[in-house]
């Protein structure tokens, strides 16, 4: 891999993949910009991860994190060889979610997020998630927007909800519902 500096963003724009280049600050980078921050924040919630099966899908969503972000910084354009996000990939969370749902007693309030290490930062995750989902609904309507894009973000910020609420139950830590007064 070449030096990790090249110096061509330090007037505030940044390059696209398949070429052209944007602001910093445009929409399209900002949407990419929060699903790296997503993926950095599954990073960090698998650090505390124990349970084998979650960490694994955690870790094929983080690849298939980058296939998302990648597609989104080609701007809409189809290059040979890139990966891209599929309905296949967003039956597959629902699958994982009612899958692990199915291990979980019956949420029947809201609960406040949080619980131990794996769980609050499998929550915070989710509220990334969130944030990358509002910032990608704000370039949805660019030409060659892959639908299946908004599909994945929103099915994965159930995962994540789900994943925290298993993450607490396998460590031993029990849901607390918010106290109205």
């Amino acid at each position: 891999m070449p030096r990790i500096y090249t110096r061509t963003g330090d007037r505030g724009s940044t390059g696209l993949l398949g070429g052209g280049r944007r602001a910093k600050d445009d929409p399209l980078i900002e949407a990419v910009g929060c699903i790296d921050e997503l993926n950095s924040s599954i990073g960090s919630a698998l650090v505390h991860i124990r349970e084998e099966l979650l960490a694994t899908v955690l870790h094929r969503v983080q690849s298939e994190l980058f296939a998302l972000g990648a597609e989104l910084s080609a701007g809409g354009r189809q290059i040979r060889g890139m990966p891209a996000v599929r309905k296949v990939m967003v039956e597959r969370l629902e699958r994982e979610i009612d899958g692990f749902s199915g291990r979980l007693p019956e949420q029947t309030s809201f609960i406040l997020p949080g619980g131990g290490q794996a769980g609050a930062a499998l929550h915070h995750a989710r509220t990334v998630c969130r944030r990358a989902e509002r910032r990608v609904v704000s370039i949805s309507g660019e030409e060659g927007f892959n639908p299946e894009i908004l599909a994945y973000l929103n099915r994965l910020g159930d995962f994540l909800h789900v994943a925290a609420r298993y993450a607490n139950m396998t460590d031993g830590i029990g849901e607390q519902a918010p106290a109205y007064e």
